[in-house]
């Protein structure tokens, strides 16, 4: 490991600036925290869908009887690692109990019309501006086997520490890909046949009447502002989830979970027939 103790080492410095979005933009760099998070990079980091620039621990983490066994295999690889103060690490970190460890990244967006789209279900993000509630969809999607989750200009970055730990790690195990505005998404999706639901209060349709068991999108406005008009206009259907309590609305992510579990169980259900 390489010592580092001051706040002025270039290193340090560089860490902190990349929680602005404008740092991260111009250095084409991002930073993640937590043991679970490092090691989930480290081992896409192989794979070649993560992109590991180095590796930062506090003294205490670095005192650990299993410490070496994470970052031992990165220096091997060439991958740097410092060892910093606990005091040191405080300061640069994201978090309110940090659990010592960081490591910093190549930032990568996958731009909409490069990819290749291959399975039955996508998800669309409009105007989602909670980065909780986008981790958490993130997370959501790879946990239902989605396709991939469409980001259309408008919607909280990515690469914002706080949407990067709601994903805890799922921000590397599917497709995840930029676009220019909600209009760019939508029509993408319709070329490659699927069928564009954006869920609103006034849907016509229950989700779970609506027919989800073919090439679905579903389109997930926010909490706030919910479905813009824009994709308003373009959706093939407008679907609700019935709700029986008094509750006006239900947070986007949770939302999103309802859908998407409710179009894998049609697809399930279509698969045994």
């Amino acid at each position: 490991m390489i010592r580092l103790t001051g706040s002025q080492n270039p290193v340090i410095k560089e860490v902190r600036s990349l929680r602005n979005k404008s740092s991260r933009d111009e250095k084409g760099l991002y930073f993640i925290e937590g043991v679970r998070f490092v090691e989930e990079a480290v081992r896409e980091n192989r794979k070649g869908s993560a992109d590991i620039r180095y590796i930062i621990v506090s003294d205490s983490f670095a005192a650990l009887s299993d410490a070496a066994a994470l970052t031992g295999p990165c220096e091997r690889r060439g991958i740097r690692v410092y060892e910093v103060p606990d005091t040191l690490f405080g300061s640069i970190s994201d978090t309110k109990n940090p659990q010592g460890i960081l490591a910093v990244l190549g930032l990568h967006k996958v731009q909409l019309r490069d990819a290749e789209v291959t399975g039955e279900l996508v998800v669309i993000l409009d105007g989602i501006r909670d980065p909780g509630n986008m981790g958490t969809i993130i997370r959501t999607a790879d946990a239902a086997g989605c396709a991939g989750v469409i980001i259309p200009d408008g919607c909280v970055e990515l690469f914002n520490p706080k949407v990067l730990r709601a994903t805890m790690g799922s921000v590397y195990h599917l497709p995840i890909l930029h676009c220019g505005g909600i209009a760019e998404a939508m029509s993408f999706c319709r070329e490659k046949g699927f069928r564009l639901y954006a869920s609103h209060l006034e849907g016509a349709v229950s989700i779970y009447d609506a027919d989800l068991s073919g090439n679905t999108a579903l389109i997930i406005g926010s909490e706030a502002e919910g479905i813009s008009s824009e994709a308003l206009g373009l959706a093939d259907a407008l679907v609700r989830i019935p709700m029986g309590g008094r509750a006006e609305s239900l947070n986007a992510s949770v939302a999103a979970g309802v859908m998407i579990f409710e179009a894998v169980r049609q697809k399930a259900a279509r698969a045994h027939f």
